[in-house]
């Protein structure tokens, strides 16, 4: 049975292209095509699409009051497909908030040629929304927008200078990492974070967890010191690794070609994290679709690192922590509201073990 789509754009050309490309695969169907979000709702009524495409920058309504409207009334997986999206990263993040699946984004020149190249990244994302729970999107979007309690401080120099989080996530990541970096102290160990991610948007998405968290949060560049009580994001068009530069532990960008069909990717990170930090390094899998950071994480677990995995209940799309429980390289599965206690309870016993050594 095919998934049926509903695109909602407000270019003829935009929604022509769409419409082609999608009914060119096997899985997928347009079942109908809006130029503004009041015809839209209509359609929904009558077609029940499984999916929706939306842009954002509309007439007669704009597409994230629309969102929200949808979230409210009808919550159903949406991919965010705007020129919007690149230049204005902040309104893509609060479509994300909002309960978007995921994005991709126009092409700036050679609008047809371009969609055209797009094609398979637009389809992968209409498939992996199709398979999306909103209802945790949302879930974890609330929780987020209440606060979550920061856990206690560690206040344990061991911990500080010598351990390391390794995080890793896609669909659903921007969330969860949210979720998750705003409750840690502001004495954590360092963070690294491969988020899948187009350039031009962690950024944004870097200075906005920096606005909410206790902890300082950027977009990582090459060759810096990673310092407790910072993270440190990969930037959409590049690897992120961890590497030494005599005791002090450093940031790598790379350029190289795209690993698991990602760049970033996680088992970049997650190798680089085995080699250099071993028993030093806290993995963590987080939702999203695929198999990225499966084999980094056994790796990291054979160095010695412990690696925790969120659990299907609170992921949502559970791909990549499944495959990385069945490559074996979990220790710990967790709901996402539970991880960020659960990793500094590991945190704070192992330095005590250390302490007694």
């Amino acid at each position: 049975m095919k998934t049926k789509v509903l695109v909602i754009d407000d270019s003829a050309l935009i929604r022509s292209l769409l419409t082609e490309l999608i009914n060119d695969t096997k899985d997928l169907e347009v079942v109908g095509a809006a130029p503004d979000p009041l015809v839209a709702r209509e359609m929904i009524k009558q077609l029940n699409p499984d999916v929706l495409t939306l842009d954002v920058e509309m007439p007669r309504m704009d597409g994230l009051d629309f969102l929200e409207k949808l979230m409210r009334l009808r919550p159903m997986p949406v991919l965010m497909v705007s020129t919007l999206t690149e230049k204005g990263s902040e309104i893509t993040l609060r479509a994300l908030e909002l309960g978007a699946t995921d994005f991709v984004t126009k092409p700036k020149m050679g609008i047809t040629q371009g969609m055209q190249q797009y094609a398979d990244e637009i389809t992968d994302k209409i498939r992996t929304a199709a398979k999306a729970k909103v209802s945790t999107l949302q879930s974890i979007a609330k929780a987020s927008v209440a606060g979550g309690q920061v856990q206690n401080a560690i206040r344990n120099p061991l911990i500080s200078s010598e351990k390391l989080l390794i995080i890793g996530a896609s669909t659903g990541g921007t969330e969860a990492i949210k979720s998750f970096l705003m409750q840690m102290p502001s004495d954590c160990p360092g963070v690294l974070i491969t988020q899948h991610m187009p350039a031009g948007f962690t950024k944004s998405f870097a200075a906005r967890l920096d606005s909410l968290c206790k902890i300082s949060v950027k977009e990582a560049v090459d060759g810096e010191r990673i310092l407790p009580g910072h993270a440190y994001i990969a930037p959409g068009d590049q690897h992120l690794l961890l590497a030494r530069s005599g005791a002090n532990y450093v940031t790598r960008l790379s350029d190289s070609e795209p690993v698991n069909r990602h760049k970033p990717s996680v088992d970049v990170l997650f190798d680089s994290a085995a080699v250099h930090a071993g028993k030093n390094a806290i993995g963590i899998i987080m939702t999203g679709m695929g198999k990225d950071g499966a084999v980094g994480m056994l790796r990291m677990k054979e160095s010695g690192a412990y690696n925790f995995a969120q659990n299907e209940e609170s992921c949502v799309v559970y791909g990549m922590p499944r495959e990385a429980v069945a490559h074996g390289g979990v220790h710990e599965v967790a709901h996402l509201k539970d991880l960020p206690k659960m990793v500094l309870h590991y945190l704070a016993t192992n330095s005590e073990r250390a302490l007694r050594v």
